[in-house]
């Protein structure tokens, strides 16, 4: 699956969605279940995550979406 980047640009955390702006400025949906940080049911607006693609019926959506600031974090720890 592609691999792509982007930042949270908002989050809904009653209804568990949100979407990601990815670095072409193009905007892809995402749903809580697809965030695989440990302890994260929600996302921070302007987190940087990376994530897969997959096709939905409704279109592209975000799959495995890892936090980079988390990577960054445990990395200094």
């Amino acid at each position: 699956m592609p691999s792509a980047t982007g930042r949270v640009k908002w989050f809904n955390e009653t209804k568990g969605y949100g979407f990601i702006e990815q670095t072409d400025g193009q905007d892809v949906f995402f749903h809580y279940s697809a965030i695989k940080s440990d302890g994260y049911k929600a996302v921070p607006e302007g987190v940087a995550v990376q994530f897969e693609f997959i096709d939905t019926e409704r279109g592209p959506q975000a799959s495995n979406i890892q936090l980079i600031e988390d990577k960054k974090n445990l990395a200094n720890e």
